[in-house]
């Protein structure tokens, strides 16, 4: 009787593989979309720390030498100063391995996202303690830009909108993000990033603008109403 129960509840070898094959497509199928959804938090949590750290010492750099707008009084308008000054100010409150004040700490990229370069000048840069590089130029209307590499020059893609990142200094917003069409592919990821808190740009049929269609080709990705492709 023991031995009729046991061959009842019993598996063959030929059930078992059959099980074990099937486990194995379901897991082929789902681990790369679970490791990519990993990776793009990873870089969402990355962004979010090193613009909140970048307030901080925004914040703290006013707090000591005051306004930014008026950091630039009686510069005649010397670019080079303008992005020293800034630099300075800001790295001063952050916590970092390496100032690297030559090119070659800080990639540049055209607007298609390759790094061939788009004929910045990055004097000023710093590592950070984590890894990330940040470069800093600054413009006429006292605007600077800051561009972040969450990883740093040698390792990831180093592609607008996957790992590299731009905001802003003004003398109205302070340090900001902009939702402009108009702007930079990798500001408007930015922006994306740091107001929805992910990547889903990614998934869409436009891959570095938001309003492209997501993978149910339903969802048009914009500002208000649809923020994910989830």
């Amino acid at each position: 009787m023991v031995t009729k129960l046991k061959q009842l509840f019993s598996f063959t070898l030929a059930e078992t593989l059959i099980v074990m094959g099937i486990i194995g497509v379901v897991a082929a199928l789902t681990l790369p979309n679970l490791n990519s959804s990993t990776g793009e938090k990873e870089k969402v949590a990355k962004l979010q720390k090193i613009y909140s750290n970048l307030q901080d010492a925004f914040g703290r750099a006013e707090a000591v030498y005051g306004p930014y707008e008026e950091w630039f009084i009686n510069d005649g308008n010397n670019f080079d100063n303008m992005s020293k000054r800034t630099f300075e100010r800001i790295t001063e409150f952050l916590k970092y391995s390496k100032i690297c004040t030559i090119t070659s700490c800080s990639a540049t990229f055209d607007k298609n996202g390759s790094s061939s370069g788009d004929g910045r000048n990055l004097k000023y840069n710093v590592i950070l303690a984590d890894g990330a590089t940040i470069g800093f130029s600054t413009y006429n209307d006292l605007k600077s830009e800051i561009l972040i590499d969450i990883d740093g020059l040698n390792k990831g893609s180093n592609k607008q909108c996957y790992d590299y990142f731009l905001i802003f200094t003004t003398p109205k917003l302070g340090l900001s993000y902009t939702t402009n069409e108009s702007s930079e592919y990798s500001a408007f990821c930015a922006a994306w990033i740091l107001k929805n808190g992910n990547m889903d740009y990614l998934k869409t049929t436009s891959k570095n603008h938001i309003g492209g269609t997501c993978p149910d080709g339903k969802t048009v990705l914009n500002w208000t109403t649809n923020t994910t492709c989830k």
